[in-house]
């Protein structure tokens, strides 16, 4: 009895990521010419960089048990902002680094709405979406921004240190930085405690609506900084480029939540729900499946996520 317990905790904790060694094992078996090769773990880890990012921040969010529905509006802001300002001539750091600064402040209104005025998050950043997306699409008249985009706004989207690309690098350090804030920090302690029992935290002195409000804005950050990373990279920004990874986001993060710690968000398994996520999606190109085919697969996978968090935390009846 004692021994089947042990293996349905370590099943529960550690399935997900059998399930990826599976999926990696049947397209290798599938196309091993195409699939199994150094290049191509290469492609993944950049094509999966930029979902890890938008991730990271839902995360955030999910930690102290908030949704933010804005994050692929946010992406498209940050990306077509970058953008225009670089076809401006206006400097590349700032480029890079006000669309980001705009989108955290957008992060603390979501929150203070959230916090002051107690509305469910999902209804206040919905909403931000749709205003997102409005000026979004005025900013652009509805056009892609893509002549006179400069190299130089390109360079970190596009080139490679020591055979691994930027984007895969910048998603390596920003993934060690938010694990590390999680885990060793009291900002990362105070925001789980706040998810746990939002009362009781409230009770022992942890400043809630602070906490909460900082949570929005570096999901927000970081939704922007992954806009600005994909218009660096396509050298390219649509007004709706961003909202693709809305629904990925998520996937990865509630995927995320049935990796290492039961029904709780965390930062490596986001990392290892996007890299399912991405893998799945590279070999089903590599198999010419349908796009609409991997959406299919993405719902499955985000219900899938779901019941089994329920299950592992004794939810389900």
């Amino acid at each position: 009895m004692d021994k089947n317990r042990k293996l349905a905790d370590f099943m529960r904790a550690y399935g997900t990521i059998f399930a990826g060694i599976i999926i990696v094992i049947a397209f290798s078996i599938l196309s091993f010419d195409a699939f199994f090769t150094f290049g191509n773990f290469i492609n993944i880890t950049r094509q999966i960089s930029l979902l890890v990012v938008i991730a990271l921040g839902a995360t955030l969010v999910m930690s102290v048990e908030e949704f933010d529905l804005s994050v692929g509006a946010m992406a498209s802001l940050g990306g077509v902002v970058a953008a225009r300002m670089a076809v401006s001539g206006m400097p590349m750091l700032l480029c890079f680094v006000f669309p980001v600064a705009i989108c955290f402040v957008i992060g603390l209104l979501n929150g203070w709405i959230v916090t002051k005025f107690r509305v469910l998050s999902f209804i206040t950043t919905l909403a931000m979406s749709t205003i997102l997306g409005g000026f979004t699409f005025w900013f652009t008249g509805g056009a892609t921004i893509f002549e006179n985009i400069p190299r130089s706004f390109t360079f970190i989207g596009t080139k490679s240190l020591f055979s691994l690309p930027l984007l895969s690098l910048i998603m390596i350090f920003l993934t060690v930085l938010f694990w590390f804030v999680m885990r060793h920090t009291s900002f990362g302690r105070k925001l789980y405690a706040i998810g746990g029992n939002e009362t009781a935290s409230q009770i022992s002195g942890i400043p809630v609506t602070f906490h909460k409000n900082m949570a929005f804005a570096l999901c927000a950050a970081l939704a922007a900084l992954t806009g600005v990373l994909m218009a660096s990279r396509l050298g390219s920004a649509h007004p709706t480029g961003g909202d693709g990874l809305f629904l990925q986001a998520y996937a990865a993060a509630f995927l995320g939540r049935t990796v290492f710690k039961e029904g709780v968000p965390n930062i490596w398994g986001t990392f290892v729900g996007a890299a399912i996520l991405g893998i799945l999606a590279n070999g089903l190109t590599i198999m010419q499946v349908p796009t609409f085919m991997q959406d299919l697969l993405t719902g499955c996978i985000i219900i899938l996520a779901v019941v089994v968090q329920k299950i592992g935390r004794g939810d389900a009846k």
